[in-house]
C-alpha cells in the first residue's frame, strides 16, 4: 500500500487576526485571543487597520504589547509619527535598542529628536545613543544589548541566580558572556552546560575562552563570512580600546547582513551603485543606474570605434560581419561567469593569499580556453556547413572563414576568463569592492577583446593569407 504524504500548508493567521480586533469583544478578551498568536502575523495585518482601530489595538495591548508589533513593521515611522511624541517615546522605550534605533531611523530628524527628548529611561536612551553613534558599515551600529552577563569570578550558583534574575529582561539566554572585573570580555558559557553542572564545580570549566568575538569598529563585508562560519546563536561584540564587552549580534542580524550584502553584490554586479528598492521613486532609481550607463556608452561607442578602424575589412568582406554578434555573446558570458565565481570565492574564502587569487585567475583562464577550444571547433563545423550549404564560396575561403570564427571565439573566451577574473582580484587588492567588476562592464572589455580579435584574425586570414 503506497504511503500517503502529508503536505503542510502556509498558515496564514489574517483574517483571523482582523476578525478577533473587529469582533467587538471586550479589551481583556481581545487581549487573551490575540496573545495566542505571534507578533509577526500581528504586525502583518496592521497596515490593514484603520488609524482608529490601530489606536484600539494600542491601548488594548498597552505600550509594551505595541512595541513587540511595532518590531516587526516594514515601516515603523509610519505608525510612530501619527502618534504624539510621548506616545512614541513610551513604545520605544519598551524595545530592544537595536530594534528602537531601526524604527527612529524610519523618523524625519524633528519628531525623531523629540521622540528621543521624551525617553525617560536613561539607559535605553544611552544605548541608543552608543548603537547610533558608530558608522552604517561598523558591527556597532547593529547589535544588541540583549543578553547575558556575569562576573568571572562567580559561582555555579550565583551565575544561575544572575541568569534568572537577567532573563526577564533579556530573552537571549543561551550563551551567557562572561566578563572580567573590568567588563572586559573573557568568555561564554553554553546554557546546556551552566544547567547540567554541579553546584560544586568551579565556573572556569565551563567557559569558552577562545569564542569568537567582533570589535565594535569592524566593517561588516570585510567580516560577515567568518561569523557566519561559526553558526553561533550570539557574537559577542566588543570594545576595540578596551576590549569591553558593548553587545551581541544575533543569528538574525547575520541572516539579514549576508542578505543585505548579497543584494548590495547583486546590484554593483548589475551596473548599479546600490540595491533599488520596490517603492524608490523614478529620480532616485534613475540616479542608481544612469552612472554607469553613461560609463558604459562611451565604452561602447569605443568598440565601435575599433570596428570603424576594420572599415576596409568590413568592405571586403560583408560576410563576416553576421557572425560578430556570435562572437561578442559568447564572449560577454564567460566574462560574467568568471567575475561571479571570483567574486563570490572572494566574499567567501577568509585568507584570500596572493598565491590563492593567482590560482583562481589561472584556474578560469583554462576553462575558459577549454571552453573555448570546444566551442571553437562546434562554431567551425556550424560556420563551415552553413557557408558550403547557403554561400558560393570557394573551399579555401569557407575553410579560412570558419577558421577565422573558431580561432577568434577561441582566444575571446580566454581573454575573458582571464579578464572576468584578473579585474575583481585586482580591486579586491587596491581595496575596492570587488564587486563593482560589473556584469556590464566586464562584458563591455570583453566586446572590445572580441571584436579586436575577430575583425583582426578576419584582416590577416581572409584578406592578406
Amino acid at each position: 500500500m503506497e504511503e500517503e504524504k502529508i503536505l503542510l500548508e502556509k498558515q496564514d493567521y489574517s483574517e483571523e487576526i482582523l476578525g478577533i480586533i473587529r469582533s467587538g469583544l471586550g479589551p481583556q478578551e481581545i487581549r487573551e485571543q490575540l496573545q495566542e498568536y505571534h507578533e509577526n502575523d500581528i504586525a502583518g495585518v496592521f497596515e490593514e487597520l484603520e488609524f482608529e482601530e490601530q489606536e484600539w489595538l494600542h491601548q488594548i495591548l498597552g505600550s509594551e504589547g505595541m512595541s513587540e508589533i511595532v518590531s516587526y513593521l516594514d515601516d515603523a515611522g509610519e505608525y510612530l509619527s501619527e502618534l504624539d511624541a510621548e506616545e512614541a517615546a513610551d513604545i520605544i522605550e519598551q524595545m530592544d535598542a537595536d530594534d528602537a534605533v531601526e524604527a527612529l531611523e524610519d523618523l524625519d530628524e524633528e519628531t525623531r529628536n523629540e521622540v528621543l527628548e521624551r525617553i525617560e529611561d536613561e539607559e535605553i536612551k544611552e544605548e541608543i545613543e552608543l548603537i547610533t553613534s558608530y558608522e552604517d558599515d561598523e558591527f556597532g551600529s547593529r547589535m544588541s544589548t540583549n543578553f547575558i552577563v556575569v562576573k568571572r569570578n562567580f559561582t555555579i550558583k550565583e551565575t544561575m541566580k544572575a541568569l534568572v534574575e537577567e532573563a526577564a529582561e533579556n530573552d537571549n539566554i543561551y550563551t551567557i558572556f562572561v566578563v572580567n572585573e573590568d567588563d572586559s570580555f573573557y568568555g561564554a558559557i553554553d546554557l546546556k552546560d551552566l544547567i547540567v553542572a554541579r553546584s560544586n564545580v568551579e565556573l572556569e570549566t565551563l567557559i569558552y575562552n577562545t569564542f569568537p568575538f567582533v570589535y565594535d569598529k569592524d566593517i561588516i563585508s570585510e567580516n560577515i563570512e567568518r561569523l557566519r562560519s561559526y553558526s553561533e546563536n550570539l557574537i559577542p561584540v566588543v570594545s576595540s580600546k578596551d576590549k569591553t564587552l558593548l553587545g551581541v549580534i544575533t543569528s538574525t542580524d547575520i541572516i539579514e547582513l549576508v542578505d543585505e550584502e548579497l543584494g548590495d553584490d547583486y546590484a554593483k554586479l548589475a551596473g548599479l551603485r546600490e540595491e533599488e528598492e520596490p517603492d524608490e521613486s523614478l529620480l532616485e532609481s534613475m540616479k542608481k543606474r544612469v552612472p554607469w550607463l553613461i560609463a558604459l556608452l562611451f565604452m561602447g561607442l569605443a568598440v565601435s570605434a575599433v570596428v570603424g578602424l576594420f572599415e576596409s575589412v568590413v568592405d571586403a568582406l560583408p560576410m563576416i560581419v553576421s557572425f560578430q554578434s556570435l562572437i561578442l555573446g559568447m564572449a560577454g558570458n564567460v566574462g560574467t561567469q568568471s567575475l561571479a565565481v571570483t567574486v563570490r570565492t572572494l566574499g567567501s574564502s577568509e585568507e584570500n593569499s596572493g598565491k590563492e587569487q593567482f590560482l583562481t585567475i589561472m584556474k578560469e583562464v583554462r576553462i575558459a580556453l577549454s571552453n573555448g577550444l570546444v566551442l571553437g571547433a562546434i562554431s567551425f563545423a556550424i560556420v563551415s556547413a552553413y557557408l558550403f550549404l547557403f554561400g558560393s564560396y570557394t573551399a579555401a575561403f569557407v575553410l579560412s572563414a570558419a577558421g577565422c570564427v573558431g580561432l577568434a571565439m577561441c582566444f575571446a573566451m580566454a581573454i575573458s576568463g582571464l579578464t572576468g577574473a584578473a579585474i575583481p582580484i585586482c580591486l579586491y587588492r587596491l581595496g575596492v569592492d570587488p564587486a563593482v567588476a560589473s556584469g556590464p562592464l566586464i562584458t563591455t572589455i570583453n566586446d572590445l577583446v572580441a571584436v579586436l580579435s575577430y575583425y583582426g584574425l578576419a584582416w590577416a586570414l581572409l584578406l592578406n593569407i
